[in-house]
């Protein structure tokens, strides 16, 4: 059984030493509070985190492959994690990691196509799923109720940054085999994504059966409530899984610097382009974004949203790192400092 939940020989032979030591594996299905579901090759059991592992680092989460034993009173404890090979993640309130899906192949970012369709949330997500170090997807459901679909995907594709882009009706099955290609046996998929996005009625129609509750959307803004209230990995009929999560209100980075640039390799590439390599991209000669700004190749919002995506990341991770903290301290002052110069001597008429 647990081969079909992603068990391979590298995971067999990074478990050695726990199987010497009388441990078992499983792979973590879903979480509930305290308390997670756990799938081995000799069912489906109830576990909990033991102390040690919650006492020297993050918990487990829906994905990860685990070492467990059965204590002398009866019930599962895990005792250890193998590595993890990706890990989606976001902040959360009180900003801390949360580990949203691990070991996973693919990030199948979900947007509804009923209403407008928010290209700056797709930009979010696109960076953390790229951080992530799984392949993101963008889904675009719902396709049957869009008069325009055509004109929404190519401004997804526009932005998708060589992520591939579907649109999906779990309706009339557009699109669902394009959807079930990406996911494949023996891969992993995670769906993420606002509520009311169409997250659970899309896995329902993977399934073949109408397992995850849905739901209706508001009207006045076409989103939904969370009917989905756990993560859930679930095993598709064709092979390959798929772990539906609840909708998020907000998706707040997690140090995703490197999401940053892959989701925007445009601007990237622009700003390569620039005279001064220490340029701020606001009034510098021969500054290479402004220009694609002033002639239209490059979207004013999504200059706006880079910045600001790019900040963010800048800012956690300088949290987490304090030299790091310094050393962007000093690359802005450097920056500022040489801005001021170019604007003193051009002033001058130098």
């Amino acid at each position: 059984m647990l081969q079909d939940y992603g068990w391979s020989e590298a995971l067999q032979s990074e478990f050695a030493p726990h199987a010497g030591a009388g441990l078992f594996p499983g792979r973590i299905s879903a979480q509930h509070r305290g308390a997670y579901e756990l799938v081995t090759d000799a069912g489906e059991r109830r576990a909990e985190a033991g102390g040690r592992l919650l006492a020297e680092g993050p918990p487990p989460a829906v994905g990860d492959f685990v070492a467990a034993d059965v204590t002398r009173d009866g019930p599962v404890i895990i005792r250890a994690m193998l590595a993890r090979r990706t890990a989606f993640t976001r902040l959360s309130p009180e900003g801390r990691q949360q580990v949203v899906a691990a070991n996973v192949d693919v990030a199948f970012l979900v947007a509804s196509l009923e209403g407008d369709l928010n290209l700056r949330r797709l930009e979010r997500y696109l960076v953390q799923a790229w951080a992530s170090g799984a392949e993101p997807a963008l889904l675009l459901t719902k396709a049957d109720l869009c008069a325009d679909a055509d004109a929404a995907l190519r401004a997804a594709r526009h932005l998708a940054a060589g992520a591939q882009v579907l649109a999906v009706s779990a309706i009339d099955g557009g699109g669902l085999d394009g959807v079930r290609a990406l996911i494949g046996r023996g891969r992993t998929a995670v769906m993420v994504g606002a509520s009311g996005a169409g997250k659970s009625t899309l896995a329902n129609a993977l399934l073949g059966e109408a397992r995850m509750a849905v739901g209706a959307v508001r009207a006045d803004d076409a989103r939904g409530r969370h009917t989905t209230s756990h993560r859930q990995l679930m095993l598709l009929p064709g092979g390959g899984l798929l772990l539906d999560t609840p909708g998020m209100r907000e998706l707040a980075l997690d140090a995703a610097g490197e999401g940053v640039a892959a989701a925007f390799d445009d601007v990237e590439a622009l700003a390569r382009d620039c005279r001064f390599k220490d340029c701020a991209h606001e009034s510098e000669p021969g500054c290479a974004v402004q220009a694609a700004l002033a002639s239209g190749e490059l979207d004013p919002g999504r200059w706006r949203s880079f910045q600001k995506l790019a900040r963010e990341a800048d800012h956690q991770a300088a949290r987490e790192d304090p030299l790091l903290r310094e050393e962007n301290r000093r690359r802005w002052v450097a920056i500022h400092k040489a801005s001021r110069a170019r604007y003193k001597a051009r002033d001058a008429g130098w």
